[in-house]
């Protein structure tokens, strides 16, 4: 006996009721008009027909949940930005990169043991 196929929310935002499969992780591929062959390569969990229930629920709300996507890309480019400005690249080859940070986490671990600390 199969189960009905909703859409539901669990504390999560609006979810497949079949699976923790939101729809706001389907609407980068809803926007895109991704078939739902591609879908299901990239997330082979999904059937069909919860992919036609997610798209149905999309298309329904469409206006509300394109918002919702545009201002989560925002918030992430923001976050990732913050991040480099935090961490920005190091210069130079893998290798010197590679040495840079061996020598960091010696120092890190010298100054754990007491070795550069007076006395």
């Amino acid at each position: 006996m199969r189960r009905e196929i909703t859409i539901v929310d669990r504390g999560h935002g609006d979810q497949l009721s079949t699976s923790r499969i939101t729809v706001m992780d389907l609407v980068p591929y809803f926007q895109k008009a991704s078939s739902f062959d591609e879908i299901i390569r990239w997330i082979p969990a999904l059937s069909h027909e919860e992919i036609a229930v997610a798209e149905q629920f999309y298309q329904e709300h469409k206006e509300e949940l394109d918002e919702k996507d545009r201002r989560l890309r925002q918030q992430r480019e923001e976050q990732i930005r913050l991040q480099r400005l935090r961490f920005p690249a190091m210069a130079g080859t893998t290798q010197e990169r590679a040495a840079h940070l061996r020598d960091l986490l010696d120092k890190r671990r010298q100054e754990r043991n007491g070795e550069r600390h007076p006395g």
